[in-house]
């Protein structure tokens, strides 16, 4: 019998993914209490997204508009434009704001190319929700009381109590477990501080931007969350991605703002990340324009831009704050395993 056929179990116990039932009711629960409105939006969207660290997956689609042509030149072979499998569903949840839904949240399934790890899988399952006006620390408040209802039992019941929850600044993470100052240190500061802790490094980190993300990966986040949530807060304005700009709240000196974003840690495992949503449909498009500017650099593929979000932010997005929760890795700390093949049915290799 080959390796193929045999493999056709899941990865996850029964008793796992009732766990999963149980933790995603929990989440409908606490949303429907809130009066905040569940929603779907597609899988399928007609732009990749720009941000350098992700990978769209591209479908392509024989759609019905285009049969007529394909059937009258066949030869050609042809076909609709692409689609791309969405990373997260917040373009068209934001589109839904514009529109005026009000708070709302979703359970979606989301696809990103090249993550497969024992903490990754290409699909995945993300928790998304939009809370108007809401400034960052109410989002908090709200993110911190719904990991703890979720997580409660189950931590519990290991002995594991949650204590209460810390809040860092970037930088003050940055001082703390990397000895180094993430919001005025140079390049080079950044690269020493990062051959200190792990090494020699590739000749190509060149980028300030990617050294951070190493350090934070790989030296300041398995620090994180030690018996506690810890909520990183206040984040370089270069890693705003769509947050606002804000001035720092722990007398940063520097004269630059801060981007108003949280990632949550919990024993060294990133749960999620939030931010109070940058609103100004110009200042988005410059930085989509940067991100194409980093993709073509790097020498990656740069999609086109957007242009139904653009839309719906230049006809008015409300003040809000939205977060996107890893709801498997939410599932694997309530099971108590390392792995997310053990909280998933069938994984990527199985799939």
């Amino acid at each position: 019998m080959s390796a193929r056929v045999s493999d056709w179990r899941p990865t996850a116990s029964l008793e796992t993914l009732r766990l999963r039932a149980d933790l995603l009711d929990t989440v409908r629960t606490y949303f429907r209490e809130q009066g905040v409105l569940e929603v779907e939006t597609p899988a399928l969207a007609a732009a990749a997204v720009t941000d350098v660290h992700l990978a769209s997956l591209e479908v392509r689609v024989m759609g019905a508009a285009d049969r007529a042509s394909a059937n009258a030149n066949a030869s050609v072979g042809h076909v609709a434009a692409p689609r791309y499998l969405h990373t997260s569903p917040e373009y068209h949840m934001k589109r839904l704001l514009a529109a005026g839904s009000g708070d709302i949240w979703q359970a979606a399934r989301v696809f990103r190319g090249e993550e497969l790890s024992h903490r990754h899988n290409v699909e995945f399952t993300l928790l998304e929700w939009y809370r108007v006006n809401f400034t960052l620390e109410a989002l908090v408040v709200d993110i911190d009381t719904l990991l703890r209802r979720c997580l409660a039992a189950p931590r519990t019941a290991q002995g594991l109590p949650l204590g209460p929850a810390r809040t860092l600044t970037h930088r003050e993470a940055f001082l703390e477990h990397a000895a180094v100052d993430s919001q005025t240190a140079t390049l080079e500061q950044l690269l020493a501080a990062a051959e200190h802790h792990l090494g020699k490094l590739p000749a190509a980190l060149d980028d300030r931007d990617t050294v951070l993300d190493l350090l934070l990966g790989m030296v300041v986040a398995p620090c994180l969350g030690r018996g506690e949530i810890t909520y990183l807060v206040d984040w370089p304005a270069s890693q705003a991605a769509l947050a606002k700009l804000r001035p720092a709240i722990d007398g940063t000196p520097m004269t630059a703002l801060v981007a108003a974003r949280v990632e949550a840690y919990l024993d060294g495992l990133e749960l999620c990340n939030g931010f109070e949503e940058l609103t100004d449909a110009a200042e988005q498009r410059e930085r989509f324009a940067r991100d194409a500017a980093r993709r073509e650099a790097a020498g990656l593929p740069v999609p086109t831009m957007d242009e139904h979000f653009l839309a719906a932010l230049e006809h008015g997005l409300p003040a809000c704050s939205g977060v996107a929760v890893g709801f498997d890795r939410l599932a694997m700390l309530a099971a108590g395993t390392s792995d997310i093949r053990d909280v998933l049915a069938f994984p990527y290799d199985r799939a």
